[in-house]
Formats: C-alpha cells, sequence, structure tokens
C-alpha cells in the first residue's frame, strides 16, 4: 500500500471539513426557515401585540438568526472548497512540467500548402486545419473565388493565398 504525499493528505483533511460546515449550513437554514414559519404561525393567530410578541421572541428572531448564520456558513464552505478546488488544479497545472522555451514567434497551427473551403463557408483553411481537416464537406478551394474576396482567410491557421497563375482566367463565352 503506498503512503499519500503530505500535501494530499492536507489538501483532502481540508475538503473533509468542509463537508461538515456545508451540512451544518444546510442544517441552520433548514431550522431557521422552520422557526420563521411556526413564528408567523403563532403571530397571525393573535390580535394583540401582547399576545405576538413571545412568538417573535422565541421563534422568528432565532429563526432569522439561523438563516443569516446559514448563509455565513454556507458561503464560507463553498468559498473554501472552490479554494480548495484551485490549489489542486494549480498543482496539477505546475506539475506538468515546464513550458518549452519561447522562441518568440508563435508556430502555425497548419503548414498544408493545400487550400481547402467548406460549400457556403465564410472561410478558406489550409489542408490539415482542425476546423476542416476530416471533415466529408470540406473541398479544395477555388482560385476565382480566393480572388474574387468572396471568402476570408481562417484566423485559426492563417493560410496564405495560392499564387496566381500567370494566365487570366477563363471567360465565360456567351
Amino acid at each position: 500500500m503506498r503512503a499519500a504525499r503530505p500535501d494530499q493528505t492536507a489538501r483532502s483533511a481540508r475538503l473533509r471539513a468542509v463537508r461538515p460546515v456545508l451540512w451544518a449550513a444546510v442544517a441552520a437554514l433548514a431550522v431557521g426557515a422552520v422557526l420563521c414559519v411556526f413564528g408567523w404561525y403563532g403571530m397571525s393567530g393573535e390580535r394583540f401585540a401582547e399576545r405576538q410578541l413571545p412568538y417573535l421572541a422565541s421563534c422568528t428572531v432565532p429563526g432569522a438568526a439561523l438563516i443569516v448564520a446559514g448563509a455565513v456558513l454556507l458561503a464560507h464552505g463553498r468559498s473554501t472548497l472552490a479554494s480548495a478546488r484551485v490549489e489542486e488544479l494549480y498543482e496539477l497545472l505546475v506539475s506538468a512540467g515546464t513550458p518549452p522555451a519561447d522562441t518568440g514567434r508563435a508556430e502555425p497551427v497548419a503548414t498544408s500548402g493545400d487550400l481547402l473551403m467548406i460549400p457556403g463557408g465564410t472561410l478558406w483553411h489550409r489542408a490539415d486545419c482542425p476546423l476542416v481537416a476530416g471533415k466529408p464537406k470540406a473541398v479544395p478551394a477555388d482560385a476565382r473565388i480566393l480572388a474574387s474576396g468572396d471568402l476570408s482567410p481562417c484566423p485559426i491557421c492563417e493560410p496564405e493565398p495560392a499564387a496566381p497563375s500567370s494566365s487570366p482566367p477563363p471567360s465565360p463565352e456567351r
């Protein structure tokens, strides 16, 4: 049996300590709500204020105090739970290792020279762009459509336009 790392045991102990706080918060909210309902019900049956004060003092005020205490405990427990989760995610991020040295220039996502487009789409892409790779609807981009400016280059793969051919495009015959 392996022993848990010290940071894991501290984290799991902190998470175990949060759960009773959350249960206590829920219990305080529930009891406070029940007390407020009993206080209201008792007060509503009395005509004179002198007879309503005992219900106010014994049920409604403590019920409201329990509701406030439950809300504070709930907020504290949730923030503690969230901070424990953030610490855990940060440790996972840090333990993943150091990123490669930055060369100053971001490498392109796609490097293929073939250009593709989706019929009816608004962008043209490199063939290995993650937005069109493996999609059966992707067709080779037509040079005339690219030259007309109807399609924009993909912001993900940043394709270069195809070099214009030396001959002009064929004109439609009438």
